[in-house]
């Protein structure tokens, strides 16, 4: 049975999966929440112990005052960790998640064996910090409702948003947007535009599984391939027919991957 608690560090998490198996941690996109990994699930606890966690200020996790950076947010994760009794685990992470993943890899080596940064950067150059400080202008003043069209549109492509079948994954998503705090999204927002890994990745000495939508344009194709051949010992593969979250639009081909990589060692 799925076990709740509410961490020290104040992240409401899940624990599911195989007693005494390795560990796994999946961490969420910003303005998302534990349940966009829920496609993954059942595969991911054949093999593992996995851990789900809300990022603060999302979910059901708490919302302490802002801004945020990545080094607090990824203190946050080695927090859980310890109260969960994890010493060491494998890592997945999407967009946020994966930037968590290589701040993780980077700071706290000997926590994590191996990562999966999916759909994610590893710095803030200026018209990407412009576009983040301006949708913290816009949250501040008008909530979230007024970025979740404008969210979807750029987390699928327009065939998966138009397409009926999709629908109960667009409502999902629309509600983890709807239910995350504006002071949980700004705070985040701040830590990505502070976002500045790309020149240490050379220093990543573990397995990294690095994963790109074809259509993404907030962590584009050639971005996140120029990330792999920066980081030592990493493969790189891209889904296509997939935006932003590839593990929601594309998660057959995505969970694929994962389980022959994690199972193997190569996707």
């Amino acid at each position: 049975m799925p076990e709740f608690a509410t961490s020290t560090a104040g992240l409401n998490y899940r624990i599911e999966g195989r007693e005494h198996a390795p560990w796994l941690i999946l961490s969420n996109s910003l303005a998302a929440d534990h349940r966009m990994w829920s496609p993954q699930m059942s595969m991911l606890t054949e093999t593992h112990r996995v851990v789900r966690f809300d990022t603060r200020g999302h979910g059901g996790s708490s919302a302490p005052d802002g801004p945020y950076s990545m080094e607090a947010l990824v203190t946050d994760i080695v927090g859980l960790m310890d109260e969960v009794g994890v010493e060491a685990a494998d890592f997945v992470g999407l967009s946020l998640g994966g930037m968590l993943g290589l701040g993780l890899a980077l700071d706290h080596p000997d926590r994590i064996g191996r990562l999966i940064c999916c759909s994610a950067r590893a710095d803030s150059p200026a018209k990407y910090a412009e576009f983040w400080a301006e949708r913290v202008e816009t949250v501040n003043r008008q909530g979230l409702s007024s970025v979740v069209d404008s969210t979807l549109e750029r987390w699928f492509t327009q065939p998966f948003l138009s397409n009926d079948e999709s629908a109960d994954t667009i409502a999902l998503t629309r509600e983890m947007i709807l239910s995350t705090s504006v002071q949980g999204y700004c705070g985040c927002a701040a830590a990505l535009i502070g976002l500045d890994y790309l020149r240490r990745l050379e220093g990543i000495d573990l397995p990294v599984l690095y994963i790109a939508g074809a259509d993404d344009m907030a962590a584009p194709e050639d971005v996140v391939r120029n990330m792999a051949r920066s980081t030592p010992n990493s493969e790189f593969v891209v889904i296509d027919g997939a935006a932003h979250l590839v593990n929601l639009e594309q998660s057959e081909r995505f969970n694929n991957t994962v389980e022959s990589w994690l199972r193997c060692g190569t996707a």
